[in-house]
């Protein structure tokens, strides 16, 4: 049992699923909404985000966008089917210099690619966050915007936040990516569109393209050659309509606990399938995953489909190289994963784990360990053996949302978990707890800091 110590409030208290059974709509893509309010932001006319994630992070983009200057409205059953809707006037290219400090919360995404499209701005701004966001690695950011030409400074050299910029006048770079990361490949693709010249963005793998996309029904001049993307600056971008999918991230929580639990089926209905995000479907399968992709359509230029997974017997795999990108969000799922598989699955290649909300491998190491988990923690990775008979424990999220639902599905399908802070969940899945209760799973939530909805 663990000794992890809590307070009673701000814990989900988990019980063992003895059925699963149900039909989820997840929240809108996190990635898409992110985008769909920014980009549409710095373009002509005006633009509706049918399906907005509501969660913490997203929200932190609307309000550091209307500190911008631009026109922003929330409606949260504006959308079709009631969803939410968000509608976006844009400032034409040119955003108004804000009078305070930019709060992007906890949102990485908020700051990485706010500071592509400041870095393009001709005005002064800080972009600051929380505990956490203050101890992420901006430097992969900053270091481009500076071969651009942006003035930029910041804690620890511009390394970490806050970070204070000064735009406008940026010249096109050729640039090679030490990481394959959406966010870098976003932010410099961002400040390219502003620049004079045609910008470079070369990575060492394929990671999602919502950013690529979007520029493209913008009216950009883009080109895709592999994990090369060249953008052409000066661009007159128009503003787009978007439909956010159902976000394939919170989606795979769902997948993963029908195909661990020994009595679950869950179809999980409009989950965007773009290429750069199907990682974690194909791991599960290579695991022995019963999941079946039906209803395959594309709207608003994205791929949706509803996915089907059904209990199953697991086997262990390496995880490593080029999926690694499409599916790194989904990691600590997949070690939650390796917990009821037959054999060991080794995670590698994954050393940004360690740069997230939290260091995912160090957390993952210690609380599924609390939970009788067999886990050995590799410098970028982690290697799980399967098959030990885990028990209920008291476990730290650390505030990591990730964390607390990987955490919950290992309790749902083991023998319970306690999740302390439990209402993180809402960063990036708001009514996580309620949908869990929705197909059969016990949780008791206590009376403060839980996400309510």
């Amino acid at each position: 049992m663990s000794t992890a110590t809590a307070s009673s409030l701000d814990i989900a208290r988990v019980g063992r699923a003895t059925r699963i059974r149900g039909t989820i709509e997840v929240p809108g893509d996190k990635s898409v909404s992110h985008r769909g309010a920014l980009m549409n932001a710095i373009a002509h006319g005006r633009a509706t985000i049918d399906n907005y994630l509501t969660g913490a992070d997203c929200m932190s983009t609307l309000e550091c966008l209307r500190a911008l200057g631009v026109e922003v409205t929330f409606d949260p059953t504006g959308g079709a089917d009631g969803k939410p809707l968000v509608t976006v006037v844009g400032r034409g290219g040119l955003l108004q210099e804000p009078i305070r400090p930019l709060d992007c919360g906890n949102s990485g995404t908020t700051m990485r690619l706010m500071a592509g499209i400041l870095a393009g701005q001709p005005i002064f701004s800080v972009m600051t966050g929380d505990a956490s966001l203050s101890s992420r690695p901006m430097a992969r950011v900053v270091e481009p915007l500076r071969l651009m030409g942006a003035k930029i400074t910041g804690r620890s050299g511009g390394r970490l936040a806050p970070i204070a910029m000064e735009g406008g006048n940026l010249r096109a770079i050729d640039y090679t990516s030490p990481v394959a990361s959406a966010q870098v490949k976003s932010c410099v693709l961002l400040a390219g569109v502003q620049a004079e010249g045609v910008t470079i963005v070369r990575s060492p793998a394929l990671s999602r393209d919502h950013t690529e996309r979007m520029l493209k029904a913008q009216g950009a001049n883009i080109e895709i050659d592999g994990t090369t993307v060249i953008v052409h600056g000066g661009a007159k971008l128009r503003a787009v309509d978007v439909v956010v999918p159902g976000d394939s991230s919170s989606a795979a929580y769902w997948l993963a606990l029908a195909c661990i639990h020994p009595d679950a089926e869950i179809t999980v209905v409009n989950v965007g399938m773009n290429p750069g995000r199907t990682g974690f479907v194909e791991i599960l399968r290579e695991m022995g995953g019963d999941v079946e992709i039906r209803n395959e359509r594309v709207i608003a230029g994205e791929p949706f489909a509803d996915l089907v997974a059904r209990s199953s017997r697991l086997h262990g795999v390496k995880v490593g190289s080029d999926v690694v990108p499409r599916a790194i969000d989904e990691l600590p799922l997949v070690a939650v994963m390796a917990l009821f598989a037959d054999g060991v699955t080794e995670i590698r290649d994954a050393s940004e784990l360690r740069v997230k909300e939290s260091d995912r491998i160090a957390s993952l190491g210690r609380e599924l360990t609390r939970l009788g988990g067999q886990v050995e923690e590799l410098p970028d990775g982690l290697k799980v053996r399967g098959g030990a008979a885990l028990e209920h424990a008291t476990c730290e999220t650390l505030g990591d949302h990730r964390l607390a639902m990987s955490l919950a599905v290992a309790g749902l399908a083991g023998a319970g978990v306690d999740v302390v802070d439990a209402g993180c969940a809402v960063v990036s899945y708001p009514g996580f707890w309620q949908q869990v209760r929705s197909i059969g799973g016990a949780v008791a939530l206590s009376d403060e800091g839980v996400d309510p909805a």
